[in-house]
């Protein structure tokens, strides 16, 4: 298990995070049940999904009237399950909580940090690559890189978001009341959601989340089966549904699971990782316009940069990635160039300690969720202290992680159409406290991800606005204390991010959830 540490330069805002940066923290948080803030969003049935045309694409057939024999016996089975629970079945309710939204993105974070091991050369110098129709040999996959990474959080979001738009929805048309309502002798182990039972949004999440990422990282499916399985059967040992609830509901999470992996099927991602010729001339084509490029500095150099073609995969919520692209950065050897080394080689002479705890914590390289994992631990942690209802959290989780993987399809088409070398390129004898990243440099990851979702959380929960945007601020510049960025890089890389979450928050302010 991998522990997060705590940046110190912003005002903690979360009752987990106040501690000192020298700290650790779990990344398998202790989330606590609550009782839903305000109201359950009982209008969140007509509000817009992001890939289903409508909130009855998937048709769930109404259940059995609370009167009837049939749904008098799952009550009498519901009762003897829960007066016969095991201490581990009662911990596995507290585990998954009335909000398994929270856990599913837990378990997407820590697989991206499994997952996130760059492949090691060959003998001869060559790199092999993962394949996803042979995944379990070696390299596995996936190589769950940034943008990697952040694509899986996004498919997983907007999936959840879209089977809980459309679990909502059937609730309240079918209305059927949670079983403490229709037997006052069952007393759940969760609080109760004052929502109807029917479809199980519990089931609708484990099914959904399940599915969408079996698909994502193949060679976990044994281990999400167990979670699915546990997740569903929490719900029964809360006392919150009865079978026919979770089987409703794990209905129509496969369903929308089978719609958003349509759509990932044809995004482009499966051609980011592009052959060497193609590399190679997207290289030389910087080199004839520009007069530099990139080149790798591994040894011995990896003949490719990581997927120079994920800037032309399909973006969520941004018409035209060329039309934010950023303006071109400066020439090596031109005044504003020689300013921001000269600052690189100030910050690496007296670097503090405070900046190198800084560049540190948001180093966020091999075998971590990477940066976009960082802001979904963030939103997370927002969600709980905000006691948000599950289609709400969802639709937090979606929009950031829309905005988030839109940002790094617009970063990645600037980093390959411009190809600027990295500061350890550039500038002889410069040395980085970090691994610096195989792509190239302009403009900066930390930053065009981390604004774009400070953006988008600050729109959600605008009295941490500050805070939000404080961390985006300390991420960017940790890459500059780090050694691995320009300051124009991370400048620009921070009104890129800006761009995106301005298309992505036009599709949610419309969307009837606000």
């Amino acid at each position: 298990m991998k522990n997060l540490k705590i940046p110190f330069l912003v005002t903690i805002f979360f009752m987990s995070f106040l501690i000192s940066c020298d700290e650790d923290i779990p990344q398998n948080v202790a989330f606590e049940a609550y009782t839903f803030a305000a109201n359950p969003d009982i209008n969140a049935g007509d509000w817009k999904a992001i890939l289903l045309t409508s909130n009855e694409q998937i048709a769930i057939a109404a259940p059995n009237d609370v009167t009837s024999a049939e749904y008098k016996a799952e009550l009498t089975n519901l009762k003897n399950t829960i007066s016969n629970l095991s201490g581990d079945q009662k911990n596995i309710v507290q585990y998954w909580t009335n909000n398994p939204i929270l856990r599913w993105n837990e378990i997407s974070r820590e697989l991206s940090a499994k997952y996130n091991l760059a492949p090691a050369p060959n003998a001869d110098g060559s790199y092999p690559a993962p394949n996803a129709a042979t995944p379990d040999k070696y390299p596995l996959f996936p190589f769950a890189h940034p943008p990697y990474s952040c694509r899986a959080f996004a498919y997983l979001a907007v999936a959840q978001f879209d089977a809980l738009i459309s679990c909502w929805h059937y609730k309240f048309k079918y209305n059927r009341t949670e079983p403490v309502l229709n037997d006052g002798s069952i007393t759940p182990l969760l609080p109760n959601a004052n929502i109807p039972s029917y479809p199980s949004d519990g089931a609708t999440i484990a099914s959904v989340s399940q599915a969408m990422l079996t698909a994502l990282f193949p060679l976990e499916k044994e281990y999400l089966i167990k979670k699915g399985d546990e997740c569903r059967s929490a719900f029964i040992w809360a006392g919150l549904n009865v079978q026919s609830d979770i089987d409703a509901g794990k209905l129509l999470g496969e369903e929308v699971a089978k719609v958003a992996l349509a759509r990932a099927k044809t995004d482009g991602m499966g051609a980011a990782q592009t052959p060497k010729p193609i590399s190679d001339s997207l290289k030389q084509l910087a080199f004839n316009t520009f007069g530099w490029s990139w080149t790798n500095q591994e040894i011995p150099p990896r003949p490719v940069g990581i997927t120079p073609y994920f800037g032309k995969v399909k973006t969520w919520a941004v018409s035209n990635i060329e039309a934010i692209r950023p303006p071109v950065p400066p020439k090596p050897g031109s005044a504003e160039f020689n300013a921001a080394a000269d600052e690189l080689r100030k910050i690496s002479d007296d670097l503090t300690t405070e900046q190198r705890k800084i560049a540190n914590w948001w180093a966020d390289g091999l075998g971590t969720d990477t940066p976009p994992g960082h802001w979904n631990r963030f939103a997370c942690d927002q969600i709980s202290s905000a006691k948000l209802s599950p289609v709400r959290s969802a639709r937090v989780l979606a929009y950031m992680n829309m905005a988030i993987q839109d940002a790094g399809i617009a970063c990645w088409d600037a980093k390959y159409f411009y190809h600027y070398p990295r500061p350890i390129q550039t500038m002889p004898g410069f040395k980085t406290i970090l691994g610096t990243p195989s792509f190239p440099s302009y403009v900066s990851g930390h930053s065009t991800f981390s604004s774009a979702a400070a953006e988008v959380l600050s729109h959600f929960f605008p009295s941490q606005a500050v805070t939000f945007n404080a961390y985006a601020l300390e991420a960017s510049n940790s890459r500059i204390f780090a050694g691995i960025h320009y300051r124009f890089d991370c400048v620009a890389g921070l009104d890129l991010g800006k761009k995106v979450a301005e298309a992505t928050l036009a599709i949610a302010k419309v969307d009837g959830g606000e």
